[in-house]
């Protein structure tokens, strides 16, 4: 089957694929800067993940019994930058995507947790992404023996590379 032919049977995810991939070669080209091709390489996985399988609220960031998605790979953060804006995370503008990687701009060059909401974690070294992401699932099992699996049913996804 041909790409035109897979995009016809769902356009929606195609759109937004190219969506993602076209912010991701627009931002890492403005900041002459970071890395475009596990964002481009991702982009249908990760809309796959965030359109069937997360649950998430952007107008509610801090919802605890939210999915968490953790982005362990590299300088491929406009990943998670345009999923946050193609979600609705009212913080990630189109104006941050264009600030990817400048002084004072929300959207570094590794995701920082507490410079944006949806950013689960800081996952600067490298490796460190993917420790953060079990310790996440250690606390989500406590959290189900503790309280019960109707009240936390929340789990970690995690892209590392």
């Amino acid at each position: 089957m041909d790409l035109s032919a897979l995009a016809a049977r769902n356009p929606d995810h195609w759109r937004r694929a190219a969506c993602i991939r076209t912010l991701a070669l627009d931002g890492v080209a403005a900041a002459n800067s970071g890395h475009s091709g596990m964002p481009m390489g991702m982009a249908d996985v990760a809309t796959v993940l965030f359109d069937k399988h997360l649950s998430f609220d952007a107008s509610a960031p801090h919802w605890p019994n939210r999915d968490r998605f953790i982005l362990s790979a590299g300088h491929g953060s406009m990943l998670i930058y345009a999923l946050l804006y193609l979600t609705g995370y009212t913080q990630m503008t189109l104006e941050q995507i264009k600030n990817f990687r400048q002084l004072g701009a929300i959207t570094a060059g590794h995701p920082e947790f507490g410079h944006v909401e949806g950013v689960e974690t800081t996952t600067g070294p490298l490796g460190q992404g993917i420790s953060n992401a079990v310790g996440f699932a250690i606390a989500e099992e406590h959290l189900r023996a503790t309280w019960g699996a109707k009240i936390m049913d929340h789990y970690t996804y995690c892209i590392a590379g």
